[in-house]
């Protein structure tokens, strides 16, 4: 461990919380309707779409239309995997890709989750990497966004029938937030050295004298959405560890502050929409605080490195698997924030991470990918948390549970509960399921509590919608395929659905000014009882499965054992 890699954490965790303040007050402006300078673009699109922009919509219309919008985009993108043999814009003629791969692919994309079976540049062409995943990347994010935003005016209203209008929400989104910061972050990862290119390779002179084809493509642009809208799809299959979709320390940098700077900003977001900043900046702090004490566990396992290759006189921390101009420190910093913000984007590979280096991207996404979660949905989930934790303090000292003025009742509970325990289930339960078929222990590459991890770490990634996975797990088999796919649809769903149903209780209640009696949900403490919360759920839900997996891997490991 060293000073210049702990001050290099402290600064990017520092930098990408100073910028949501800014972020998130441009992006509530937004919402509330007062950015409007591509006002005649966004009436267009609302007549094209038949879109009464004036009507409202309650809990379940505003469901219904992000369920009917996600169910559409999956049967569009699943469509043009599956005939992009036939399409244009294919340099590399690449044939279609199989069913199960296809949807896969079309679930993954759909759902913010970009979980990749296959390789980037030797599966998909351009027409598929822009048309599909690209305009997926918007609008999966936008639509994570626009639940969170009807979940704050939930808040914000009182004794209301309404949450606003998701088709609105989803345009505005779209027009003012996320296309504006893409094609800012596109052109600055162009000008730092990322392909942008309808070409689909060329062929290079190596220092030996040897011909070597290099794969390029429409690069930048994607690489710019797939960070912002912490989707964390590759273009090339190793992701943010290709030096052409990540150059250099500066696109490193950009990248790292791109993955968390809107999920931190919407913290503000709703602290500005619902008159609350004070609440909205404990949000934030437990976010951020989250990151950096995570981030820095991470880094002290990996420079601690292994005993046992120590023992043979290698000196230094853990290696492998990382880019040497990268190091330790970004390494790790790059693993905490694309699980902590459900991106899903390496510049390492987090199999070769230490036992305990890679519980931490593991046990951040177990938590509920809150912390900060991805677009939209890390805030609904942290709400989530919120409304748990008014309610076990409320029970702790005899009070009517309340929040942002708001009556915690039973059935906003159990809504909570059942948003929680969407992930245990499809993680715990296909992990079980996989773990004791010898036809799926055939895809694990390492054998013992790492083979264990390596199936845990897929099903985690695939229901907390983050993408991320460990490098080596052949994944792309019929039953991976199917059931990741199935986490990752009900990891998205079968939580939004529960959370709409809170939103909707929610915005109906009348809005209470505090009294005496009133736990205050804007101090140090609730932010310590929240944190609290959510570590105690995630230990007790996941602590039995991690023991098996990397906790006895690394009582192994100090004693003599590698896997």
């Amino acid at each position: 461990m060293t000073f210049p890699d702990w001050f290099q954490i402290l600064l990017f965790v520092a930098v990408a919380t100073a910028t949501a303040t800014p972020l998130g007050r441009y992006a509530a402006s937004v919402f509330e309707g007062r950015v409007r300078l591509l006002a005649p673009v966004e009436a267009g699109f609302y007549r094209l779409a038949g879109v009464d922009p004036a009507r409202e919509q309650g809990w379940l219309g505003y469901t219904f239309a992000v369920l009917a919008f996600n169910a559409a985009g999956f049967a569009a993108l699943y469509l043009i995997l599956r005939l992009q043999g036939v399409l244009p814009v294919n340099p590399q003629d690449f044939g279609a890709v199989d069913a199960d791969l296809a949807f896969n692919t079309a679930v993954s994309f759909t759902t913010n989750t970009n979980w990749q079976a296959y390789g980037g540049e030797t599966t998909l062409t351009h027409l598929t990497q822009m048309m599909g995943l690209t305009t997926q990347n918007f609008v999966s994010a936008a639509t994570g966004i626009a639940v969170a935003i009807a979940v704050t005016r939930a808040f914000a209203r009182s004794s209301a029938r309404t949450l606003g209008n998701f088709w609105v929400d989803l345009t505005r989104c779209t027009l003012y937030l996320l296309l504006p910061m893409a094609i800012v972050v596109a052109l600055a990862l162009v000008a730092l050295g990322v392909p942008q290119t309808l070409e689909g390779s060329f062929v290079a002179q190596t220092v030996e004298g040897a011909e070597q084809v290099v794969s390029v493509g429409p690069a930048a642009s994607q690489v710019a959405i797939k960070q912002l809208g912490t989707n964390g799809g590759g273009f090339f299959n190793v992701n943010s560890a290709h030096p052409l979709e990540n150059p250099s320390y500066w696109t490193n940098a950009l990248q790292l502050w791109a993955i968390v700077a809107i999920p931190l900003a919407l913290a503000v977001t709703f602290g500005r929409m619902t008159a609350r900043d004070r609440d909205g900046y404990v949000l934030l702090s437990v976010m951020a605080g989250a990151l950096l004490a995570f981030a820095g566990l991470a880094y002290w396992a990996e420079s601690a490195g292994n005993p046992i290759v120590q023992a043979l006189g290698v000196a230094g921390g853990n290696m492998e698997g990382k880019e040497v101009r990268f190091g330790e420190a970004l390494s790790t910093l790059w693993a905490t924030f694309t699980t902590g913000a459900s991106n899903g984007s390496v510049n390492s590979m987090h199999d070769s991470f230490t036992p305990l280096g890679g519980l931490v991207p593991l046990f951040l996404m177990q938590l509920g990918e809150i912390l900060p979660g991805g677009v939209g949905s890390g805030l609904y989930g942290m709400i989530v948390f919120a409304i748990l934790a008014v309610f076990v303090a409320g029970l702790m000292v005899g009070r009517t549970p309340e929040y942002l003025g708001k009556k915690i009742e039973a059935k906003d509970v159990k809504m909570a509960m059942l948003a929680v325990l969407v992930m245990p289930l499809f993680i715990l339960g296909f992990t079980a399921v996989s773990a004791v078929m010898p036809a799926t222990l055939a895809s694990i590459q390492d054998a013992g509590p790492h083979g264990l991890s390596e199936i845990m770490y897929a099903y985690t990634s695939g229901a907390g919608n983050n993408g991320s996975a460990f490098a080596g797990f052949g994944s792309d088999t019929t039953w991976y395929n199917t059931t990741i796919g199935l986490s990752m649809l009900f990891g998205r769903f079968a939580i939004i659905v529960p959370v709409m149903m809170i939103a909707g209780s929610l915005v109906a209640k009348p809005r209470l000014a505090p009294s005496q009696g009133t736990f205050p949900t804007d101090t140090a403490l609730f932010a310590g009882l929240l944190a609290g919360v959510i570590l105690i759920f995630g230990g007790l839900q996941f602590f039995p499965a991690l023991a098996l997996g990397p906790v006895v891997e690394h009582v192994m490991m100090l004693d003599g054992t590698l896997f």
